[in-house]
Order: structure tokens, then C-alpha cells, then sequence
């Protein structure tokens, strides 16, 4: 099938004349660590039996990149406890001038050390690497399990592999608001960019996200006081609004679903590991390719993407005053 991106197709568009260009693809569901604001302490994941094989997420990929697909994004879960997770990167990797642009990739780091000499090997050449606190009970606190650590000895190792790091921060009211800053002058002094997240309602967590919900407005009114932040005509193929801090000479990501809504300029979908496909984060709009994948059915399956493309919202209706969450699967499902 690798020869598909060359065949003749026509492009992901929806019903608002969004070019679908990116596809984020969760290839598990299981993570190593129970981060508070994304998943609940005792989790039940998916049968192995139920997730595509690393040959139907590569066939898959495949039909995306015909349809003008640019960028994949490989997330989890924690994409990198997955087995058979750099044979995957291999091949996508041989993709890359054959219609795909880049391979990435979004961790929390604890597996980075053993693996990241292969990403680069494989083709990735940036990656996004969660890390919420830089004081070790802080961190553990947050993730539940995580040892700090680690994850700060596979971003040394990521970075002396050659790969382009971003740092992921979810603002926590008083958790981790007192640390961005510090944060921000750690990436600056380190060569990683840094891009806040607000908490979003995905999933129950058995915790009150309001509670520690941080809009990220007023963080940045705050850093304002202090630095001076250009607005950047940088874009990654995600969300995030981006501004470089001319006295650090770092660049600064702001990802806000609650404050200040992005869906206007949405470019990308979600796949599952079982082959759901979701058209938006906060919504439950989905399709399911796994069996007309397996079933060889490219016919259907290019039904089941348009009927996908016609129904995908406008936007994410996210509320984090909402006594339930807005959809009821968690982050991990299909990584943010």
C-alpha cells in the first residue's frame, strides 16, 4: 500500500471548507503514569485484541496521505510503551517526500532515554514531551507515579539525539501556577520551546477540574509585566497561538479551549487505536475503520471518512463549570 500517497484522490475537506492536513493517531491507550487531569487513578484499557496491528495503523496512514494528509502525530496514551512502536516510526518515516511532510511525536518522556537515538533514526525530528512540574514531589503529586527523574534524563537524551523538543505544561491553579515562569526561563536556558494547555473536561477524572482550572489569559497578562511576547506567525499544525519572549529568546504556545476558542482554523481529526476516528476532540462524532480496513473495503472506507468530514462540528462546546464532563472518554483515548 505504500504506494498509494501517488494514486489520484481528492482531499479531507469538511462542511466548512476546512483542509483536513493533519491526523493525530493514538496507537494505545495505556499509559505509565495517572496524570489527575487526564485520567482517573484506576483505569480499565482496551484489550490488546481490539487495537490495530502496527501493519493496519501503517496501512491506515496510508489512506490518509492519498487524501492529503501532510502531518501525523503519534500519541497515546504513552505512545512509547507501545510494542513494535520504532518499527511503526521506520516506516512512516520512509513515507516522509512521498506526500507526508513530518512524523511526531507527543510523550510524557519516561521512555525517551531508551528510545530516542531510534525516533530520530526513523525520521522524527521534533517532539512534544509533557512535563507539568520540574520539583519532584510536585511531579508525583501531579502524575501520581512519575518519577521526575527519568523523564529529565530522557529529554537530555531526546536532545542529544537531534530532536527538536517542545515542552507541553498544563497551567494547574495552585499546583503549578507558581512555576511557568521558572519553566519558561528553564526552556529558554535549555533550547526547548514551552506551550501551556488549559485542563480540558475529557473523561471523568474523580477530581473537580474547576477547581484548578488556570485561564491562560490572565497567565499571560501576567508574564506581560515582565517580558515582552511578539506574537509569532509560527505554526506547528496544531492549536496553539504562538509568541516569541524577546528577553529569553524563547518561544511561547498557548493552547486555549476555554478561553479563547481555535476551532476556526482546525486541520486535523483523531484516530483511535482500535481505528475509531473521532472528527473532534470535544465531541463524539466518530466512524469506525478498523473493519473496513481489515475487510479490504476501500470503498467504504472512504464513505465512512466523508460521512465523518460532513458531520464534524463547527467547534468544541468545552465548559469547565459543567458538572459533567463534556465527552466521557478520556484524553488518553485519542491523546488530546
Amino acid at each position: 500500500m505504500h504506494n498509494r500517497q501517488s494514486q489520484a484522490s481528492d482531499g479531507l475537506i469538511d462542511s466548512f471548507g476546512r483542509h483536513i492536513s493533519y491526523v493525530r493517531m493514538s496507537v494505545t491507550d495505556r499509559c505509565d503514569l495517572r496524570c489527575r487531569y487526564c485520567m482517573a487513578e484506576k483505569m480499565e484499557f482496551l484489550p490488546r485484541r481490539d487495537l490495530l496491528s502496527i501493519e493496519e495503523i501503517v496501512a491506515l496512514a496510508d489512506i490518509f496521505i492519498a487524501r492529503g494528509v501532510r502531518r501525523i502525530r503519534l500519541t497515546g496514551g504513552e505512545p512509547l510503551v507501545r510494542r513494535g512502536i520504532i518499527h511503526l516510526v521506520d516506516a512512516l518515516g520512509t513515507r516522509i517526500g512521498q506526500g507526508l511532510d513530518e512524523v511526531t511525536l507527543t510523550t510524557n518522556g519516561t521512555q525517551l532515554a531508551r528510545f530516542a537515538a531510534d525516533l530520530f533514526a526513523g525520521g522524527v525530528r521534533r517532539i512534544n514531551v509533557s512535563l507539568d512540574s520540574r520539583d519532584p514531589a510536585r511531579f508525583r503529586h501531579i502524575t501520581r507515579r512519575g518519577d521526575l527523574t527519568q523523564v529529565l534524563a530522557g529529554i537530555q537524551a531526546a536532545a542529544k539525539a537531534g530532536l527538536a523538543i517542545k515542552i507541553n505544561m498544563v497551567g494547574l491553579k495552585g499546583i503549578n501556577d507558581d512555576e511557568i515562569e521558572d519553566m519558561l526561563r528553564w526552556c529558554a536556558g535549555e533550547g526547548h520551546g514551552l506551550t501551556l494547555i488549559e485542563t480540558m473536561p475529557l473523561g471523568e477524572v474523580e477530581e473537580d477540574r474547576s477547581a484548578y482550572y488556570l485561564p491562560l489569559d490572565a497567565v499571560k497578562r501576567g508574564l506581560e509585566q515582565e517580558y515582552t511576547l511578539v506574537p509569532s506567525l509560527h505554526r506547528s499544525g496544531g492549536p496553539a497561538r504562538y509568541f516569541d519572549v524577546t528577553e529569553l529568546g524563547v518561544r511561547l504556545g498557548l493552547i486555549t479551549p476555554l478561553t479563547e476558542n481555535f476551532c476556526a482554523g482546525c486541520n486535523r481529526i483523531r484516530i483511535a487505536a482500535t481505528g475509531t476516528v473521532y472528527g473532534c476532540l470535544g465531541h463524539d462524532q466518530k466512524v469506525e475503520l478498523r473493519e473496513a480496513l481489515r475487510e479490504g473495503g476501500e470503498a467504504e472506507m472512504k464513505r465512512l471518512l466523508d460521512d465523518l468530514l460532513a458531520g464534524k462540528p463547527r467547534r468544541h462546546d468545552f465548559s469547565i463549570a459543567a458538572r459533567a464532563p463534556a465527552v466521557a472518554r478520556h484524553m488518553n483515548v485519542t491523546g488530546g
